[in-house]
């Protein structure tokens, strides 16, 4: 990366707009083909919205925060960008891929970099069974729904809602109910990363359910299967200070 050349994705936000100014006083803005490195300057959700729009020129991103909480993105600074990047470790993530049927037999696939999650769609609670790998594991859940989370994503929504978080490294998903009406006291599971996760809904005209791959929507879903897609790598670079290893092992020692 020793000639560095960034095409630079911001989120149409007053303070993204801003730091977008800042940043071309110092560098050229190349196309996204003619780039080595993509710079996303924004929140979490636009980070996710960037690296699967663009993952297809198959460059690396190195985000800089411009939202809430930033998990996914380094803390914003022009100063030493150059140098930062240059020196930026890379981790890949790959995805969940989920695929959907819906009513008059639809199928639909999605991605997912933090989480798929299924959630009822009406006042009335979801009843889902979940299969992984073939195996009944629960055969009724009742309850707001169910989500199944990367190790990235573990400290996302997943949190949120009770799951736990699971290293990077850990070639884990985690399963975590969404208040849980029955089976009452169960919070959920840690599986393989190769797992098959089948979720079906039991009662789809009374109950309907939506699936959501991230922020994706896909609605009256009658079957769903989540696995991680290993052919698809997103490369992502972090200030060693700021990596994300490091951030998901600090989740884990909050109190």
């Amino acid at each position: 990366m020793n000639d560095l050349k960034i095409c630079l994705i911001t989120d149409n936000t007053p303070k993204a707009l801003l730091a977008k100014k800042q940043i071309l006083k110092s560098f050229k803005n190349y196309p996204v083909k003619k780039c080595t490195t993509i710079v996303v300057i924004g929140g979490d959700g636009f980070m996710l919205q960037s690296l699967k729009k663009y993952n297809q020129y198959q460059k690396p991103f190195y985000g800089m925060n411009m939202g809430n909480h930033g998990f996914l993105l380094n803390p914003y600074s022009i100063k030493n960008l150059k140098n930062n990047i240059k020196k930026s470790n890379e981790i890949i993530l790959h995805p969940l891929e989920m695929v959907v049927t819906s009513h008059g037999k639809i199928t639909k696939k999605k991605i997912a970099i933090n989480e798929v999650s299924i959630f009822r769609q009406s006042k009335q609670t979801a009843k889902l069974g979940i299969y992984v790998d073939g195996k009944l594991r629960v055969k009724e859940l009742t309850g707001d729904g169910i989500l199944v989370a990367t190790p990235a994503g573990s400290t996302a929504y997943n949190l949120s809602a009770g799951g736990r978080i699971i290293n990077l490294d850990s070639q884990k998903l985690t399963v975590t109910p969404i208040s849980p009406f029955r089976p009452r006291g169960w919070r959920g599971a840690i599986v393989s990363s190769k797992s098959k996760i089948i979720i079906k809904n039991l009662d789809s005209k009374k109950r309907p359910v939506s699936a959501v791959a991230d922020n994706t929507e896909i609605r009256n879903a009658t079957l769903i299967r989540i696995s991680v897609n290993q052919s698809i790598g997103f490369k992502l670079l972090y200030n060693k200070k700021f990596g994300l290893q490091e951030r998901n092992l600090a989740e884990q020692f909050k109190f």
